[in-house]
């Protein structure tokens, strides 16, 4: 081999030599752990006799017992159902928050724009648990500001951790926390619009609010579909804040959602191979409404380029 193509080979080979890390940390620490759970999820423990000594107790295979279990869950089923309800409220209403406050912060007329824009994003940097923890404080009439107030005042006072409010208080949290990271998105998409496009509307006689609606928005939606993609995985992993506020209130269960579920069932009652069915379950369930959404969005806007 001449030094000439030993360069080029070099050249070449560089780019796998850089991804040759990433390849095997995504391996090692993606890749495998999943693959290791599809395989528990078709695993079982057989009993013998009375479970004592050794041998009693024997992995085997279980085929699709746990996937058929799990199916058949009814609290996995109304986990399932509380996330849906949970997620028909977070997701309108963080986007269109984001979308606002993008739209705000794109005006001319704003000020203080950086110092907004930062304030807005703010709570995204707060962790999660420590953002449960500091809502369901507030939450709590005991010790919350907010009752306190409102009993001055001599005005009602919900029990936002019991019944129905329980929804609004754990969304609360979640649009608090997320509507900054989708604003920024965004409003990075925002400043990438030609300034051109705007100067041709305004002397068109389009007024802010038709530059909005019928040019910023359209010319956004490839950053919204992303944020709504982001949006529905994260309500579907949803963890932290109803974990988080379960200590406070006696309506959040072990199981109020699908992770939970998986959770209880790995650590509390030591059934690995349930939990693997079930978050396998989870995950293909996450896969297909992204991959459905994503080719839905694509195909609506081949349609729009077509035309």
């Amino acid at each position: 081999m001449t030094s000439t193509s030993r360069k080029a080979y070099g050249v070449k080979g560089a780019p796998y030599a850089f991804l040759f890390p990433a390849a095997i940390l995504f391996l090692l620490f993606f890749a495998l752990p999943i693959g290791y759970a599809v395989w528990l999820s078709f695993r079982k423990v057989k009993v013998s006799g009375l479970g004592l000594g050794s041998g009693a107790r024997r992995e085997v295979w279980a085929g699709l017992e746990n996937y058929t279990d799990a199916l058949t869950d009814d609290e996995l089923v109304a986990g399932a159902l509380r996330v849906l309800g949970y997620g028909c409220i977070v997701v309108p209403v963080m986007l269109g928050l984001a979308l606002l406050f993008a739209l705000m912060l794109d005006s001319e007329k704003v000020r203080f724009a950086p110092v907004t824009r930062l304030a807005i994003f703010l709570p995204y940097a707060i962790p999660g648990v420590v953002a449960a923890l500091l809502w369901g404080f507030l939450y709590l009439p005991d010790v919350s500001p907010f009752y306190f107030v409102l009993e001055k005042l001599g005005l009602p006072q919900p029990d936002l951790l019991d019944g129905g409010p329980l929804y609004l208080a754990l969304s609360n949290i979640a649009v608090w926390g997320g509507t900054g990271f989708n604003m920024i998105v965004i409003y990075t998409s925002l400043q990438a619009i030609p300034t051109e496009v705007y100067e041709a509307a305004r002397l068109d006689g389009a007024t802010p609010l038709q530059i909005a609606l019928r040019i910023k928005i359209p010319m956004v939606a490839p950053s919204l579909v992303l944020t709504f993609f982001f949006s529905i995985i994260a309500t579907l992993q949803v963890f932290n804040e109803p974990t988080t506020l379960k200590p406070l209130t006696n309506s959040v269960s072990t199981t109020w959602s699908p992770l939970m579920k998986v959770y209880q069932d790995a650590f509390g009652k030591g059934d690995i191979y349930a939990a693997a069915a079930q978050a396998t379950i989870i995950a293909l369930a996450t896969l297909l409404l992204s991959f459905g959404f994503l080719r839905a969005a694509n195909r609506r806007n081949k349609q729009e380029a077509s035309r």
